[in-house]
């Protein structure tokens, strides 16, 4: 399913490492991902997943009529992170900074 997402989102292979916490050497690993074998019994990685699939899914609740939307968001500058895309803070900040969108996604859903 992350796999998937990261389809969705268009996300490079650098990218993808970077979201779940691996070196940028580490596309073989994202690429044994892609190919179906599951994530490691790492509780970062696992953390990261869940977190990344938690944004996925408060953004189809929030644009439940406009998949394109849903999917281009994380890509998309937003005034909330000072312009940056939610992308560019994940990855800046790393686990946080996934906290810091899924809580804004989250914040947002409870309007």
């Amino acid at each position: 399913m992350l796999v998937e997402l990261f389809a969705h989102w268009e996300l490079s292979a650098t990218d993808q490492a970077a979201l779940l916490g691996l070196s940028a050497q580490s596309r073989s690993t994202v690429a044994r991902y892609r190919r179906g074998e599951p994530l490691a019994d790492n509780a970062d990685l696992l953390a990261r997943a869940g977190h990344l699939l938690g944004i996925h899914k408060a953004l189809r609740i929030l644009f439940p009529h406009d998949r394109d939307l849903a999917y281009r968001w994380v890509s998309a500058p937003n005034r909330r992170f000072g312009g940056a895309t939610p992308l560019e803070v994940m990855k800046r900040y790393g686990y946080e900074g996934i906290l810091a969108v899924r809580r804004y996604l989250d914040f947002e859903r409870g309007r």
